[in-house]
């Protein structure tokens, strides 16, 4: 039972992190060159019409790290043990697609391809830390009160 948890953890966390960078990109309307809810399917004509824009890339960086950390955040509550290996296996899933986007499209600037290895993993564990900090909490909580009684 534990193992389908962490495979629904690990994926709602991953399509929380995917949503809210197409959120994020949606923010620019000069940037949006295709039709649908997501641009995932036409990124390289996507990439390609930003491809001199550093604020798109800024923003993408962003977004990327806010979508890592709630994305941590989502399957540290999700799953049951390890949860914050569980955040940093989402800022590691997240880099490793970073890191094929980059491999396959040459239209990225040098700041975004170094600076993708010091978001991805920080926020992510971040993100788990988060999570462990709120349980701690709540098991104080309930520690106090059940003191109390």
């Amino acid at each position: 039972m534990n193992f389908c948890r962490n495979i629904i953890g690990v994926l709602a966390g991953l399509v929380v992190a995917a949503l809210i960078i197409t959120l994020g990109i949606k923010i620019n309307s000069s940037w949006i060159t295709y039709k649908q809810f997501a641009p995932f399917g036409h990124w390289e004509t996507l990439l390609q019409s930003v491809q001199h824009k550093d604020s798109f890339f800024v923003a993408l960086l962003f977004f990327g790290g806010l979508g890592v950390t709630v994305g941590g955040v989502v399957t540290a509550m999700i799953v049951k043990y390890a949860k914050v290996a569980y955040a940093i296996l989402i800022g590691f899933i997240m880099l490793f697609i970073a890191m094929l986007d980059i491999i396959i499209y040459p239209y990225h600037p040098v700041f975004y391809k170094i600076a993708i290895f010091l978001i991805f993993f920080p926020f992510s564990w971040i993100g788990g830390k988060i999570t462990e900090v709120i349980y701690k909490r709540r098991e104080e909580r309930a520690k106090q009160l059940h003191a109390k009684k």
